[in-house]
């Protein structure tokens, strides 16, 4: 179990590391940014290239959504739900705390006013989109997400293309969702730069726990229950 949990503590680290410090410094810093189909494909590849560098050893989920996704998809026992939800969410802490003090070297920073890449709706969303069109957006894309990721995980899958499968969902899942909420599909990568946001970040975090949560769940028990093979 150390040896899982230490592998997503890494995992998410790199993931909100990779993803965020990608989001925040192409809106904080536009002549040094990527772009916007650089930062979802940023979120893509370090899924993919931790999925492949550590998923043999946890399972490579990196998000709690996706744990409990699992979990409802009868994918992994209930007792390892917690310790791999802890595990994530301060990975990406310590992620988001590096990135912050990477930031801190630069004269004009100020996590507050600058968002640092974190999640919004209404008057925070990238596109000034509505709570509700946000909760649709995050639940319906975080459950095709976990389909995506128990069709290529199951066994009559080809095997050892998984993670680049999900790799391109969850690019594809940005390029859909960056405008709306500026992506979340991860309470984990939410909470951490929320925390040093401080303000309306943590105040808009209650839906982008909620509704990733309601999305993998419902999208575990899709494939579970409709597409699974009963053999």
């Amino acid at each position: 179990m150390f040896r899982k949990l230490s592998a997503e503590f890494i995992g998410t680290f790199v993931l909100v590391f990779g993803g965020c410090g990608s989001a925040f410094f192409a809106a904080g810093f536009p002549a040094l940014g990527i772009g916007f189909a650089g930062v979802a494909l940023a979120f893509g590849l370090t899924v993919l290239t931790m999925a492949f560098a550590v998923g043999h050893i946890s399972g490579g989920h990196f998000n709690p959504a996706v744990t409990l996704g699992l979990f409802a998809g009868g994918r992994i026992p209930g007792n390892d739900v917690v310790p791999y939800i802890i595990s994530q969410v301060l990975g990406g802490i310590a992620a988001a705390a590096v990135l912050y003090v990477i930031a801190s070297g630069h004269a004009d920073f100020n996590a507050t006013t600058s968002g640092f890449a974190s999640n919004g709706y209404g008057e925070h969303s990238p596109g000034g989109y509505s709570l509700a069109a946000a909760m649709i957006c995050e639940g319906v894309l975080t459950a095709i997400f976990l389909i995506v990721i128990h069709g290529a995980t199951d066994k009559r899958a080809p095997a050892g293309f998984a993670p680049v499968a999900i790799g391109l969902a969850l690019t594809l899942i940005h390029l859909i969702s960056i405008p709306v909420t500026n992506t979340s599909v991860n309470p984990a990568r939410s909470t951490a730069v929320a925390l040093f946001q401080g303000t309306w970040a943590i105040q808009q975090l209650w839906m982008f726990w909620l509704m990733p949560v309601v999305g993998g769940v419902a999208g575990g028990l899709i494939y579970r229950n409709i597409l699974q093979s009963k053999d």
